[in-house]
C-alpha cells in the first residue's frame, strides 16, 4: 500500500482523523475510537460503557430510535460496535457513495444522542443477557477472568461489567459517562476504502470541529490479581489460561514478538498444536495470541482439555513456552512469516480490517503503518534477531488460571 494514500488530519479540539484510500473498491469503512472503555467506568458502575453503547442508538439528532435504525439500514450499513478495556469502538462498512450520510448520523449518535430514560432499562437488560451468555461459555469466562488477574486494575475489567452493579446501575451514572468521555480529545476516526480526500476532510471537519471538551484523566493503575488461581466449576472439561508480558507496538522488538507467538501458534504447524495436541493428544484446542494495550504487550494462551488430562496439558504447555528461547529453526520462522503476511494480504482486501487497523495504529503509534511497511519489517527479521529478542524477553512470570472440577498444581 502506497503510504501517500494514507492521510492524517487533526482538528484544533484534539480530534484525529486518519484515512487510507484503497484502489479498486467501491466500499468504505469507518472506525471511531472513543475514550470510554471499561477502564473509564465508575468503580461502582462497572458495565456503564457497555450499557451506554446500546443506549446511544435509541435516538439521536432529529431521529427517534426507529427512524435512526431505518436510516442506517437504508444506507446498507453493516455496523460494528464494541467496548474494549481502553475505548469504545463505533463503526461499520457500506458503499463509499453513502459514507458522508453515515458520518452525519454517527456525528449525532456520538455527540447528540437522546438517551431516553424510558429505554435505559432495555439497554441494561441486553448487557445483562450478554453477561449471562458469557458466563455460560467456559472458555470465554476463563479468558475474561485471566485478564482480570493478569492486568492491573482497571485494565483487566470485563467490559460487560458485573451483575450486581449492572442490576443497580442508574441512568444518570451512564449519562454522566457520556458527558465525561465522549469528547474530542483522544478520540480517533479512521476511514478506509473509496473516498475523495478533500471532500471527506471537509465533511469530517464540519461535523466535529465544533465539538469541545476534554475527557476525564486516565485512571491510576492498581494491583493485578493472583499469579495462580482456580475457578471451581463442575464440568467434564478443564479450561486452562496462561498469560505473560511481551512488548507493545512502540517497541523495536514488536515484530519479533509477533513472530515468536506465530512460531508457537501459527496454525497446525505451530509448536503448541504439534506438541500438546498432535503428539500427545492432550487437548482438543490450544493456541496463543499476542495482544496489546497502550504501552504494553501480552501473550494470552488457552488450552481446553478433559479433566483427567488437564495437569499434563498444563505442564507440557508451560514447557513449550519456556523452551522457545532455546532455539527456532529457519523453517519455523519461514512458516511464521508466511502466516503473518497471509493475514496482511487478507487485511489489505478488507476495508473493515484496514479502518480498524488504522485507528489502532494511531492510538498506539500516533501514525498509520502501510501494509508494505509491516511486510518489510516482518521480512527483515532473522532467526538470530528472534532468539536475541527471546533471550531479552523470555516467556516467564506466568499468570495461570484454570476452570474446572479440580485445581491444578503449577510446576516450579
Amino acid at each position: 500500500m502506497d503510504p501517500s494514500r494514507i492521510y492524517t488530519h487533526q482538528l484544533d479540539n484534539g480530534f484525529v482523523f486518519v484515512a487510507e484510500h484503497m484502489e479498486a473498491v467501491s466500499s468504505a469503512s469507518f472506525t471511531f475510537l472513543l475514550p470510554a472503555g471499561a477502564k473509564h467506568d465508575p468503580a461502582d458502575g462497572l458495565g456503564s460503557a457497555a450499557v451506554l453503547l446500546d443506549w446511544l442508538f435509541r435516538g439521536a439528532g432529529n431521529l427517534d430510535s426507529r427512524q435512526l435504525d431505518s436510516l442506517l439500514d437504508g444506507l446498507g450499513l453493516h455496523r460494528e460496535s464494541s467496548v474494549a478495556a481502553e475505548y469504545t469502538v463505533l463503526g461499520g462498512a457500506l458503499l463509499g457513495d453513502n459514507l458522508h450520510q453515515a458520518l452525519d448520523a454517527y456525528a449525532d449518535i456520538i455527540r447528540r444522542p437522546h438517551l431516553p430514560a424510558e429505554q435505559f432499562d432495555l439497554s441494561r437488560q441486553l448487557v445483562l443477557q450478554q453477561l449471562a451468555s458469557q458466563d455460560d461459555d467456559p472458555r470465554s469466562k476463563l479468558m475474561v477472568e485471566l485478564r482480570k488477574r493478569h492486568f492491573p486494575e482497571p485494565l483487566g475489567r470485563n467490559p460487560l461489567g458485573v451483575p450486581d452493579q449492572l442490576s443497580s446501575l442508574r441512568s444518570s451514572t451512564v449519562a454522566d459517562l457520556h458527558q465525561e468521555s465522549y469528547l474530542p480529545d483522544r478520540a480517533i476516526l479512521a476511514v478506509a476504502g473509496s473516498f475523495d480526500w478533500p471532500k471527506l476532510r471537509e465533511k469530517v471537519s464540519s461535523l466535529f470541529a465544533g465539538w469541545s471538551g476534554q475527557p476525564s484523566p486516565e485512571p491510576d493503575l492498581g494491583a493485578a490479581g493472583p499469579k495462580t488461581d482456580h475457578i471451581d466449576q463442575q464440568t467434564a472439561q478443564t479450561q486452562i489460561g496462561i498469560a505473560y508480558d511481551s512488548v507493545p507496538p512502540t517497541h523495536p522488538g514488536y515484530y519479533q514478538a509477533c513472530l515468536a507467538v506465530a512460531v508457537l501458534s501459527g496454525g497446525m504447524s505451530g509448536r503448541l498444536f504439534t506438541e500438546v495436541r498432535e503428539k500427545r493428544g492432550l487437548c482438543y484446542h490450544v493456541a496463543a495470541r499476542h495482544r496489546v494495550l497502550k504501552g504494553r504487550g501480552t501473550v494470552l494462551c488457552y488450552a481446553g482439555t478433559a479433566a483427567e488430562r488437564a495437569q499434563q496439558t498444563l505442564e507440557v504447555t508451560l514447557a513449550e513456552l519456556k523452551r522457545l528461547p532455546e532455539g527456532i529453526t529457519q523453517a519455523e520462522l519461514g512458516r511464521a512469516k508466511i502466516g503473518l503476511k497471509a493475514s496482511l494480504i487478507m487485511q489489505g482486501e478488507s476495508t473493515t480490517a484496514r479502518s480498524a487497523s488504522a485507528a489502532a495504529d494511531y492510538y498506539h503509534l500516533a501514525r498509520v503503518r502501510s501494509l508494505d511497511e509491516i511486510s518489510d519489517a516482518i521480512d527483515a527479521v532473522r532467526v538470530a534477531d528472534l532468539l536475541d529478542h527471546l533471550q531479552q524477553f523470555p516467556p516467564t512470570d506466568f499468570t495461570i488460571l484454570s476452570l474446572g472440577s479440580k485445581k491444578l498444581e503449577v510446576p516450579c
